[in-house]
């Protein structure tokens, strides 16, 4: 074979290798992801939240595979989320003292933050409180994708 038959081979098996791989990333939290709760259980939690919000598609940093768009309600023991996400791996929820739409702003003020807990679904979701967590302290809720370091979304909820 020729050299450059050779090199050629080579570069397009690594080239589909790493595009299965990157496929594989996108595709397995959405094989694995749980049932999403139903919108009658949704508004049965979102029944005591205090505060909703919002989360848009046009914030500064989301773009076609990082956002969200949906209500999002807030109350003492549960956040839950009545809309979508852009699938992803190991999302996180997080209540900000300000709100923030960009990983700049997210990594600046991630100290002032507190993480919630784990976004398992990707259409509706409820995300437990923990009873040391006031969600009155905070202004704004954001899913946070901490294994790649991407901003999702966030809502600004009072």
């Amino acid at each position: 074979m020729k050299i450059r038959t050779v090199v050629l081979l080579i570069a397009t098996h690594c080239a589909v290798g790493v595009l299965g791989f990157m496929i594989g990333i996108y595709a397995l939290p959405i094989l694995t992801a749980p049932s999403a709760p139903s919108e009658a259980a949704i508004k049965e939690v979102s029944s005591e939240a205090r505060y909703t919000g919002q989360f848009r598609r046009d914030l500064k940093d989301s773009d076609a595979l990082h956002w969200g768009e949906g209500t999002v309600s807030v109350g003492p023991k549960y956040i839950t989320l009545m809309g979508r996400l852009a699938p992803g791996p190991d999302y996180k929820l997080y209540l900000s003292p300000e709100f923030v739409e960009t990983e700049a702003d997210f990594n600046r003020l991630k100290s002032t933050m507190v993480r919630v807990g784990d976004v398992k679904t990707f259409e509706n979701f409820v995300v437990e409180v923990s009873p040391d967590i006031d969600p009155s302290e905070f202004t704004s809720v954001i899913v946070w994708c901490e294994a790649f370091g991407e901003f999702i979304t966030s809502a600004k909820y009072q």
